[in-house]
Parts: structure tokens; sequence; C-alpha cells
């Protein structure tokens, strides 16, 4: 049975990693992550979480091809120089295709309890909670995963390259993978740099 210690050491020792080996992640790892995932807290309990799992190779190119896309249109509008964007490009596309999975989170636009704004921001919270999880259990199974914004500016992009119903909103997406390189020390900010604490007198 892990210690407190223990624990407290698993949390802590997780890192974004961005280099894998072209090992492939087994089916049934993958599905334990994502069991493991869906067991995140979500408001109301809607669990608006759903995942989109990816290892076939031309699915991984259509996608990379997809949001690269509308990567290049959003850099050009902003005045970058073509020869930047291409790197840019490439350098997506090259990450895209060395993960061995690639997991795409979406939350569900229609699974609210009421159509607020309030509620529409307690569902994003809620899958960010999940990809968390799923970080965490991808840890658990002695694999490295990064965090990927891109679906956030390329929502469209990503659902039509993935087929996706238009009630899937995509959030963010996982590359996942047996590490091959080890991250540095995360510098931490001070405890006392980032809470304000009431704590109860004991007096």
């Amino acid at each position: 049975m892990p210690t407190k210690e223990d624990l407290h050491t698993f949390l802590r020792t997780r890192r974004s990693v961005r280099r894998f080996k072209p090992d492939p992640v087994p089916e049934s790892v993958i599905e334990s992550i994502l069991h493991t995932a869906t067991f995140a807290p979500s408001a109301h309990n809607r669990q608006p979480w759903r995942f989109v799992v990816i290892t076939e190779p031309s699915v991984k190119t259509r996608l990379g091809e997809s949001i690269t896309s509308k990567m290049r249109v959003d850099m050009q509008a902003e005045g970058v120089n073509t020869s930047d964007i291409e790197k840019r490009a490439a350098q997506s596309l090259r990450r895209m295709d060395e993960a061995p999975l690639v997991i795409v989170l979406c939350r569900d636009k229609t699974d609210v309890r009421a159509d607020t704004p309030e509620e529409a921001i307690m569902g994003i919270q809620s899958t960010a909670l999940a990809g968390l999880q799923l970080l965490l259990a991808a840890h658990a199974e002695g694999l490295g995963g990064n965090w990927i914004c891109w679906p956030l500016y390329a929502q469209d992009a990503t659902r039509s390259a993935l087929q996706l119903p238009e009630s899937w909103e995509p959030q963010a997406m996982y590359f996942i993978g047996y590490p091959t390189e080890t991250p540095q020390p995360k510098s931490i900010k001070p405890i006392k740099e980032i809470v304000k604490t009431f704590y109860r007198s004991n007096v």
C-alpha cells in the first residue's frame, strides 16, 4: 500500500514529455487511462467530457494538416513571415507524427443542466479536470504526456478532420507515449506568493 508520501511524490513528479519512443501504447493501457480519466469530478456530475483516440497515422496526418492550415491563416493575419510560418507548421506536424498516441479532449456542449454562460464554463472546467486525470493516469502507466491547446484555436478544423458531432467542442489534445527524455525539475512558485489563508485561530 503506497504511503501518503509516495502518493505526493507520484503527483509531484508528473512532467510534460515531448519526445517519445516509437513503441505503440497497448489498447488495454489506453482503455485503463481513459477509464481512470472518467473518475474526474464534474459539475452536477454531468461528465461532459468526450475523448477521440488516435493511433492511426493517416488520421494523425489529416488532423495535423487541418490544424496547421488554420494556424497558417491565423499567423498570416498576424503578419508573421512565410518562412517562420512554415517552420512552425513543420514542427507541429512532426510532433503529431512522432506521438504514438493522440487523444483529443472535447466537451459535449449539450450535456449541461441549463443553457447559461456559467453552466458552459462549468462544463469546460469539468472537461479540463478529466484532462488532468488523463495525464496522471498516463503517468501511472509509465507513459509521458503533453497537453496541447491547438484544437482550441481550430475547433471547426478539428471537428471536420475527425468527423465529430457538432455538439463535440474540441478543447485540448494530448500527445502520449513512452518517454525518451527526462524532463528537468519543475520551477514552482513559492506557496506564500500564491496562497491567501484564513486559518482558524487556536487561541
